[in-house]
């Protein structure tokens, strides 16, 4: 099907696949595409969410003691750089609306050293769980807590933790990949979707965290 040139005015026409009749018809489909990946991305996550309720509610004292001994430090630290990150990925996303590109790149610099600063506390908080062996399952060898389901805590604990720390890394490398199109002059006021659904990615990554937080560091 021949697209519309008239929805082609300012606009890349390479922009638009081949199979849309124009920018506009591209721009829904991917926003829908996103949202379904999305939701089955919070799927994922609240079935482990489940299976953390479960085994709580069977091992509430294990829980509570294995729970203590993670560090409220680090963790309340994480959440902030999380949270703070994805005010820096809005305000790329405004800035790239406004045709401020270079305030949107170093925007998007931040959001990703954020994350790398993310990686960094949760790679120094399991150094510390190694060295305690507070390790999963059969693994967990700790002196600290003592108590029937203690292992099932760290468990689920590297499960929900390391999931979500993959998709920090997914995310970072989404971020990346956007920041070097934006420099390229791929990205404007016209056309910003890319920015936009990498930035819808990393919003869901910071959600997550915000209910792992409590889960995990306040119980």
């Amino acid at each position: 099907m021949p697209h519309d040139s008239a929805a082609y005015e300012g606009i890349d026409p390479e922009l638009v696949g081949h199979h849309f009749s124009s920018l506009d018809r591209q721009t829904e489909a991917m926003r829908l595409g996103m949202w379904l990946f999305l939701a089955t991305e919070v799927l994922l996550f609240a079935g482990l969410f489940c299976g953390y309720a479960v085994y709580r509610y069977q091992f509430p004292l294990a829980f509570q003691q294995s729970s203590r001994h993670l560090n409220l430090l680090l963790g309340t630290l994480n959440t902030i750089v999380l949270i703070t990150s994805s005010f820096t990925v809005a305000l790329a996303i405004h800035f790239t609306r406004t045709n401020k590109r270079n305030a949107a790149a170093i925007c998007l610099v931040i959001t990703i050293l954020f994350a790398l600063a993310f990686l960094g506390f949760k790679a120094i908080e399991y150094a510390e769980h190694f060295r305690e062996h507070a390790l999963p399952g059969k693994y967990y060898a700790s002196e600290d807590v003592r108590i029937p389901g203690a292992a099932m805590f760290y468990t689920m604990y590297f499960l929900m933790t390391g999931l979500h720390g993959l998709h920090v890394i997914a995310g970072m490398s989404v971020l990346s990949y956007v920041l070097w199109r934006l420099m390229q002059g791929r990205y404007s006021s016209k056309y910003y979707m890319g920015i936009e659904l990498g930035g819808l990615y990393w919003h869901l990554v910071d959600m997550i965290w915000i209910f792992l937080y409590p889960l995990l560091y306040l119980i």
